[in-house]
């Protein structure tokens, strides 16, 4: 091993200029994977937080769809005891109204909700951006709905039910939840006044929650129905969002197929050089034969060869793909100045990107190490 060792080195640094050119061809490989690699992540990660990530990942809400959930908190405790994906859930209550400011009316979707427990599914202390949650007879309103009804912090709007019940709230801050449409739709206030409102006692509407694994949410959906009552139903985004999914696994594919090609490529690449190599070195392979060195040894010095060259392939490669994705952020900017794609890097990925690359190296060695253990050494020498 030591001496095989030895013998590859000295190949490769005989021919540094070729050397060089196969570690460059390898870490372009490996830079592609890895820039294409966390760029796809990155746009995923994106989208599914502009999607799902600030609103419920799996919902459980009546079957009928007038009724509502009175018995929530036994529920909430039965779905933590029973599926620990669960990292957040909270009890909701919905419902359409109007609200009054001036002289004009606005229909909007009231959202009485415990804070303290919606957070970790909205981010809403993260989108304040003036004045603080609601409490009592306040509601607090989006910055599109604020600029559009031309509204400020502690002002006095009226809420007004279908039914025609009506109440004066104050406006106690501004959010952005970061969708427009969210911002200009919802009026978010404490359970307790939506309640009042609408006379609806101690139930809900729903129960929302967010999971680990956004990837899960219809298995931990599935498992949630079984120990709920018959009487409630349970969503998730990925049913409720089949196109964004589709999109999500036609990216995954296209970037798994950019990297197999490239992986491809590489491997050819690294088997071409090294066979032209056994061609050059084939009478110094000759000698060593004729020395005493045996086939295994002959072969295993390719195999080091592919082995060294794509360690150091894989090394420059990654520090490339890293510069091109952090390039890649620094350039391609939105007009406010932020970042088209955010910067996802996935060491796990990275790790994988670097070994599959290094045991490609090394697999392609496997051709040119066949073809040196066949080499006869009194007809290389012969026929030099």
């Amino acid at each position: 091993m030591k001496l095989a060792l030895k013998i590859a080195w000295r190949f490769l640094t005989s021919s540094k200029g070729q050397t060089i050119l196969i570690i460059l061809g390898i870490a372009i490989g490996v830079s592609v994977q890895v820039f294409i690699g966390s760029l796809i992540a990155g746009l995923q990660q994106s989208l599914i937080d502009t999607a799902v990530g600030r609103s419920s990942q799996i919902t459980i809400r009546p079957v009928n769809r007038d009724d509502r959930i009175p018995d929530y908190e036994a529920i909430i405790t039965k779905v933590k005891a029973t599926e620990p994906e669960i990292n957040s859930i909270s009890p909701v209550v919905d419902s359409s109204a109007f609200i009054l400011a001036n002289d004009s009316t606005y229909p909007t979707l009231l959202r009485g909700l415990q804070f303290d427990t919606a957070d970790g599914i909205y981010r809403i202390n993260e989108g304040i951006l003036e004045g603080k949650l609601p409490t009592g007879d306040q509601v607090m309103l989006g910055k599109e709905f604020m600029d559009e009804a031309k509204l400020k912090v502690g002002d006095t709007i009226s809420l007004v039910t279908a039914s025609g019940t009506k109440r004066d709230v104050t406006v106690s801050g501004i959010f952005d939840l970061g969708v427009a449409n969210l911002n200009k739709n919802w009026a978010l206030s404490e359970m307790g006044l939506v309640q009042s409102i609408f006379d609806l006692g101690d139930q809900v509407t729903s129960i929302e929650s967010q999971v680990s694994d956004v990837f899960t949410a219809d298995v931990v959906g599935a498992n949630i129905q079984k120990v709920v009552p018959s009487s409630l139903k349970v969503e998730n985004w990925k049913d409720l969002n089949a196109s964004l999914l589709s999109g999500l696994n036609g990216q995954s594919i296209s970037s798994l197929m950019i990297q197999v090609f490239v992986l491809v490529s590489v491997v050819l690449g690294i088997a071409s050089v090294l066979a032209i190599s056994v061609a050059q070195k084939s009478r110094q392979l000759g000698i060593l034969k004729a020395m005493g060195i045996r086939d295994r040894i002959a072969s295993l010095i390719f195999l080091l060869q592919g082995f060294i060259l794509g360690i150091f392939g894989a090394i420059l490669g990654v520090g490339f793909g890293l510069g091109l994705a952090v390039a890649f952020t620094k350039f391609a900017l939105n007009p406010d100045g932020t970042p088209v794609i955010d910067l996802f890097i996935d060491p796990q990925f990275i790790a994988i990107s670097a070994l599959v690359a290094l045991a490609a190296a090394t697999l392609a060695a496997l051709i040119p190490a066949r073809s040196s253990s066949r080499l006869e050494p009194i007809e290389v020498i012969r026929n030099g």
